[in-house]
């Protein structure tokens, strides 16, 4: 009977650590992207939006929910739409989110292809480095456009981007009044926040001296505009510290970040 009970309640602590361990899991780094998306049980699919300067391939992931959902725009980093991206939009879904990650390079690349085409990723970061900022924020207004209109929506939307996304994930809540969050991933700000109204949440890694040195000034400028500006920033992790887990410093500080991450899209897009 004893050994019956302790069995139980082994068998219940495995399910416990199970459940916590799925509830808190990160994204994957970059070397085991492609692996999570292979194996992963979500639905995912690419899709086009249309959109002014051409069709958007957009990669969206359903979250596994009966009830309808948030959706958070994924938005890439200077190397374009890569696996990590999608690994990133495959977590949020896990989450419990609707993920969708447009590729901004679409019809940019050789033979009017995105970032799939381009011969290396040296080639696709020159690319986006070119893309003008006013037809971005266009495009990710074409994408928020489709994503609100999903049947699985529930009609709340936030933006979050990495390194480039980072910026960019700012700069589309600056020009984007409807946005209910913005998560900025190691990301400047852009020179005009006046009309910015959705909250901010900004992750930055301690050794990542260039970025860092705009965080003072944008927190005085939000503070006198009374906008809500909520930085982080991790002792000894560097820039793209969420994609670099190997690192030690980088792990822990992805280990931070992201539980916050979610804890403030929640609060946001109920």
């Amino acid at each position: 009977m004893r050994h019956g009970l302790c069995a139980a309640m082994v068998l219940l602590g495995w399910l416990s650590l199970g459940t916590a361990a799925e509830h808190t899991s990160l994204p994957p780094g970059e070397d085991a992207a492609k692996e999570r998306l292979d194996t992963s049980r979500r639905h995912g699919e690419f899709v086009t939006v249309d959109a002014a300067g051409g069709p958007v391939r957009t990669w969206v992931v359903y979250p596994e929910r009966k009830d309808k959902a948030p959706v958070v725009i994924v938005i890439h980093e200077i190397f374009g739409l890569t696996d990590w991206i999608r690994s990133v939009a495959d977590q949020l879904a896990a989450d419990g989110f609707i993920a969708v990650a447009p590729d901004l390079l679409s019809g940019k690349g050789p033979n009017g292809g995105g970032t799939e085409a381009f011969a290396s990723r040296d080639d696709a970061v020159q690319a986006v480095s070119g893309l003008p900022r006013e037809q971005v924020l266009s495009r990710l207004g074409a994408v928020r456009g489709y994503a609100l209109a999903l049947p699985a929506a529930n009609g709340k939307i936030a933006s979050i981007g990495f390194c480039w996304g980072g910026a960019t994930s700012f700069a589309y809540a600056a020009s984007e009044p409807t946005l209910a969050a913005a998560v900025v991933y190691y990301g400047t700000p852009p020179p005009d926040l006046s009309a910015l109204t959705a909250p901010v949440m900004g992750f930055y890694g301690g050794n990542d001296e260039r970025v860092d040195a705009t965080i003072e000034s944008t927190k005085t400028k939000m503070k006198a505009l009374g906008k809500s500006y909520e930085p982080h920033v991790y002792e000894a992790a560097g820039h793209g510290f969420l994609r670099a887990q190997a690192d030690e410093a980088n792990r822990r500080a992805s280990e931070q970040a992201w539980p916050a991450t979610l804890a403030f899209l929640r609060a946001h897009t109920r």
